[in-house]
């Protein structure tokens, strides 16, 4: 399966470089993960009609032309509407397309017939329960953009490259104990983030990062029913949840400010073959326009934006996220908001985990005052861990993760773990191996106090330190130095004076030779 997958990597990130160097790295992401996912949808249908079909000795391709074709096409419209959220029929198969634009060797136009297959794609969900998931996906996939070349012939030349290059890809979607196509759409969007910069924390959070949070929220729970992402990006962190508990029903909730992401994010839910009706991603800024707001979860993850810009509206001291805390996170950092609301999202028997930059553990004024509120009055404070610096990508900051219950089994305690110098660095990155992924989980279940690494501190103890939270007030991480054997190193400059007395007669004996003057 390991080897399929690197295969199946290798030869997707191999078609992403026909792209390359045509256009920048978020466009050329946009057109290769758009082309990919057309190319999921049409072999799931093409699956799915043959399944359907069976009983009636007839193979979906053979649908069209067939003496009972409209029928034939209604019957299985409405069952792929129900079942897979979407319809094509076998004239708008990626393979079709594929074929066409390759038919008798030569390049055939069929940019006019692409662009009207994935408007239909949509148009074939409206009136249907899965309008809205599927609504829009195929919006930043622009056939007409000068990006792909200057003439039509030139756009045209270049995507039926890329078409018939993914058409002789296997994806193996027979296999349905497999999401090797999911891991490998993950790994792409993985591998356009560490070369988009600072763009890329806008939607992707590293693999390793992920699977710490979501350990985390899954520690106590053979069998999650829902988990929640107030920032969800691609949506990385949501499926890396389902990785590591009994994903079986599980409904994923998550919201998007950037509409780019947010289709990127339906996607990958769908690539990882979760059904439209278990998840519910919506597109609008969460702190300012919460989708879920009368919902609670029991897995809560995020990443959110480090220290982002918000209104911080006065209105907001009304809003039930806010106004028990009677201050609001200053409008210059934002990062205490999203904390407000995800616990106010938090079910009572939950955990959350988020990121968030250190500054969260220290600084004052309303910060304060809301960090104060979390620990003195509701107790939700769980662990504070920190994580190695330059670990994600976009910035070098270091980072922590808060992890937050209203039910916690250890209410006369936090915990501090300071996992900032074990890493490996790879390249320019910073990054977390299993065995430091598992110190910190393990340390996290145990709870346990390590010298320089971690720390059980007591309540009393984080308010005598008036709730500042700096990881080095905990856990002790100074390295004594050496000794100085004053006497040794006293022998050694000893001994360098006279290695230098000797070299200065050798040096003053050769000028002599010479018949000049020395040097000294």
């Amino acid at each position: 399966m390991t080897e399929q997958k690197a295969k199946l990597e290798q030869q997707l990130w191999k078609i992403a470089d026909t792209l390359r160097g045509k256009m920048d790295a978020d466009d050329f992401r946009d057109y290769i993960l758009g082309f990919i996912f057309y190319k999921y949808l049409s072999r799931k249908m093409e699956l799915y009609g043959n399944e359907i079909l069976q009983p009636d000795g007839i193979t979906f391709a053979e649908v069209e032309g067939h003496a009972q074709e409209a029928e034939l096409l209604d019957a299985l419209r409405d069952a792929a509407l129900d079942k897979l959220g979407y319809f094509l029929a076998p004239s708008e198969l990626f393979s079709e397309l594929a074929r066409r634009g390759n038919a008798g060797g030569k390049n055939q136009f069929i940019l006019g017939d692409l662009a009207k297959v994935l408007t239909h794609i949509e148009q074939s969900t409206m009136g249907s329960e899965s309008e809205e998931d599927f609504g829009n996906l195929f919006e930043d996939l622009d056939l007409t953009s000068s990006k792909l070349g200057k003439s039509e012939n030139d756009k045209n030349e270049l995507i039926v490259k890329v078409l018939t290059h993914l058409d002789e890809i296997d994806f193996d979607l027979e296999n349905t104990d497999s999401d090797v196509l999911g891991d490998a759409y993950e790994y792409l969007i993985g591998k356009f983030a560490s070369g988009a910069g600072k763009k890329a924390g806008e939607f992707y959070t590293p693999q390793q990062v992920s699977k710490v949070l979501a350990k985390l929220v899954t520690q106590d729970k053979d069998k999650l029913k829902t988990v929640y992402d107030p920032t969800c990006g691609s949506g990385s962190l949501l499926l890396r949840v389902a990785k590591e508990t009994d994903s079986k029903g599980l409904q994923f909730f998550g919201q998007e400010m950037n509409p780019t992401t947010y289709n990127l994010c339906r996607m990958n839910m769908i690539m990882h073959d979760v059904h439209y009706k278990h998840f519910d991603i919506k597109n609008e800024n969460t702190l300012e326009k919460p989708q879920h707001e009368d919902q609670r979860f029991e897995a809560i993850v995020a990443n959110p934006p480090f220290s982002a810009k918000w209104s911080a509206s006065p209105l907001f001291m009304s809003d039930d996220r806010f106004s028990a805390y009677g201050k609001l996170a200053p409008s210059s950092k934002a990062d205490f908001a999203f904390v407000q609301h995800m616990v106010h999202q938090l079910s009572d028997n939950g955990t959350m985990a988020v990121v968030l930059p250190h500054g969260v553990l220290f600084r004052g004024a309303a910060e304060g005052h809301i960090r104060k509120y979390l620990i003195e009055d509701r107790n939700y404070l769980d662990a504070v861990i920190g994580l190695p610096a330059n670990i994600f990508y976009g910035t070098s900051i270091p980072t922590c993760i808060l992890v937050m219950k209203k039910e916690r089994a250890h209410k006369d305690n936090i915990l501090f773990i300071d996992a900032s110098q074990h890493f490996e660095k790879v390249k320019t990155q910073n990054y977390l191996r299993e065995e430091d992924i598992n110190l910190i989980i393990d340390t996290y279940t145990n709870r346990n106090t390590t010298d320089k690494y971690s720390y059980v501190a007591t309540l009393q103890e984080v308010a005598e330190n008036d709730y500042n939270l700096n990881i080095p007030r905990y856990v002790d991480t100074f390295e004594e130095e050496e000794p100085v054997d004053l006497a040794a190193v006293a022998q050694e400059l000893k001994a360098i004076d006279t290695d230098m007395a000797t070299t200065d007669a050798t040096i003053a004996d050769y000028c002599n030779q010479l018949g000049i003057d020395t040097p000294f």
